[in-house]
């Protein structure tokens, strides 16, 4: 819980046993306090589905927080984000204004410190009704309050994208790794107060003065591409009862995010939840059962409907559709 004119504390709304006093909720939400639910699209389905959405089109981590505002009340003060946000609003109205950007771009951990930047006046000012939608880019000074005569709920859908400085250092890395010059130790006492840089200043321009004509794009985005498919949640609703069933019937692919690699003796498939490997299925055939286009058991060949099919349903991969 947040409120813009007062101080509130956890421990005025949660009990030592770690539990929801919800009567101290509601009684500070009857004072102006705004509700806030962090990440709640890991326990509803359609937010999570949303996410999983979104996830696809950004290719970045998607995150939500709820928001219920009393009316004629402000939960934060004056801030920015180090994420770019889209705002969603589902019930009542909230009155939204826009200052200057603060910093171009922030980074995951430079958050806003209050008294370190001006606010000055706002630049746009405008008020979001149900079903309206907002972008506010990370970095960009803002604050809402609710208006009108009733309350204001909005999910604030959060992107936590990756930045080409992640891909440069991700190259640099592998350019690092593959040089044994990069991997020598540093000089002799180079934390001494006394230590004489000027060979290392040298030496250390002759290293980086190679990076930019060997540094690979390629390499360094298969891997955060790799990284992010793998870290996300996937969609297992339902695949325990149907990773049980008897097979036949239809199946179609579910909408996720996946690779699938030549390697030595078969095919890997890096999917959210972990990586999948197959020995004897054909990569078409797998393919095919992903493409997202309805097939049937027999569409998957004998040898290895049975097994390519009970696999990729555990995963939540696909589903059975009649």
């Amino acid at each position: 819980m947040v409120d813009a004119s007062r101080s509130v504390d956890a421990s005025d709304f949660v009990a030592s046993s770690g539990a929801i006093d919800r009567v101290a909720v509601a009684r500070l939400y009857s004072r102006g306090a705004t509700i806030i639910l962090n990440q709640v699209h890991q326990s509803d389905i359609a937010l999570a589905t949303f996410c999983r959405s979104v996830e696809r089109v950004f290719s970045c981590h998607v995150q939500t927080n709820i928001y219920l505002t009393p009316p004629g009340s402000q939960g934060f003060h004056t801030h920015y984000d180090n994420h770019d946000v889209f705002v969603l609003q589902i019930e009542g109205e909230k009155t939204w204004r826009l200052y200057d950007q603060a910093i171009e771009a922030p980074y995951r951990g430079e958050r806003f410190e209050p008294g370190r930047h001006s606010i000055g006046e706002p630049s746009h000012s405008f008020v979001l009704k149900a079903g309206d939608c907002a972008y506010v880019p990370r970095g960009l000074m803002h604050d809402a309050s609710a208006s009108g005569d009733s309350a204001s709920l909005h999910v604030t859908c959060g992107l936590l994208a990756r930045t080409w400085a992640d891909l440069v250092l991700e190259a640099i890395s592998e350019v690092c790794v593959n040089d044994p010059a990069f991997r020598r130790s540093l000089p002799p006492g180079f934390a001494n107060r006394d230590f004489d840089r000027a060979g290392a200043r040298e030496h250390f321009r002759a290293l980086v003065a190679d990076i930019p004509m060997r540094a690979r794009l390629d390499g360094a985005l298969d891997l955060l591409t790799d990284q992010f498919i793998r870290s996300r949640e996937p969609d297992v609703l339902g695949a325990v009862e149907s990773g049980s069933g008897p097979r036949g019937g239809r199946y179609q692919a579910r909408p996720s995010l996946w690779r699938l690699l030549d390697e030595d003796g078969g095919l890997r498939l890096i999917a959210p939840g972990g990586d999948m490997t197959f020995s004897r299925a054909p990569r078409a055939v797998i393919e095919r059962a992903l493409s997202g286009q309805p097939f049937s058991h027999e569409d998957m060949g004998p040898d290895q409907a049975d097994e390519l099919i009970r696999r990729l349903t555990v995963a939540g991969l696909i589903e059975r559709i009649d």
